[in-house]
């Protein structure tokens, strides 16, 4: 009787399943009841409370009579009409601003809650000390701001003066963002913009100097609304 060779025999090799993907970073922070919170409050907030009577309260401070103050170091500076690197500067830190937090939910919602309290810190500090612009002044139009907050686009708001809207916007920015790159880039576009508004002769020094300030406590204070789910990086 033949015998057939043997031949030894594998088990074939264990596939491992293929790894879950991870939920990205909107899908864990909308998971979170209080993330969803935030978010809604601050939109209530914004738009239900706060657009509605910004055009009345600029139209009102336009109108009341205010303060010429002295400014020795306004007056070291030269005056040019530096209108479009202002919106240049501005609006290209809010675009990369933005695009870094739009990868961040969690700092990109602190951050909204940080700018919807600076502006009502800069409404309290507006109505608080009535101002009015340097004599030198040049106009400085914002075309989006008057599309939101003007019923006419030749409505020029010129005594919402102390603080800096433009300045204080780009340090809370820098304040949002992570990073020792992004921070540097964005507090240097903010020392840019708050010279420039002194160039176009727009603010009192007074008015840039306390922009920071402001900007750092809106910051601040959205910490205590906007808790981390994890800690930040």
């Amino acid at each position: 009787m033949r015998v057939l060779p043997s031949f030894p025999t594998h088990s074939l090799p264990d596939v491992a399943p293929a790894p879950a993907l991870a939920p990205s970073p909107w899908a864990q922070a909308l998971a979170e009841p209080a993330f969803r919170r935030g978010w809604l409050l601050l939109l209530v907030l914004l738009f239900g409370g706060l657009v509605p009577v910004v055009p009345g309260f600029f139209h009102y401070i336009q109108q009341r009579p205010g303060t010429l103050l002295p400014d020795p170091l306004l007056a070291l500076l030269p005056r040019h009409d530096v209108a479009w690197p202002i919106f240049g500067l501005m609006y290209g830190a809010v675009l990369v601003a933005v695009g870094w937090l739009t990868q961040q939910p969690q700092l990109f919602l602190r951050g909204m809650w940080g700018y919807l309290l600076l502006l009502l810190l800069r409404m309290a500090t507006i109505w608080l000390v009535p101002l009015v612009p340097p004599l030198a002044m040049l106009p400085l139009p914002d075309p989006f701001l008057a599309l939101v907050f003007h019923t006419e686009a030749s409505e020029a708001i010129t005594k919402d003066l102390f603080f800096s809207g433009h300045t204080s916007t780009v340090v809370l920015l820098a304040l949002a963002v992570r990073g020792r790159w992004w921070r540097a880039g964005l507090a240097l576009a903010a020392l840019a913009v708050g010279l420039l508004v002194l160039v176009q002769r727009v603010h009192y020094s007074y008015d840039v100097l306390a922009a920071p300030l402001f900007a750092w406590l809106a910051y601040w204070a959205a910490g205590f609304i906007v808790r981390p789910v994890a800690p930040e990086a």
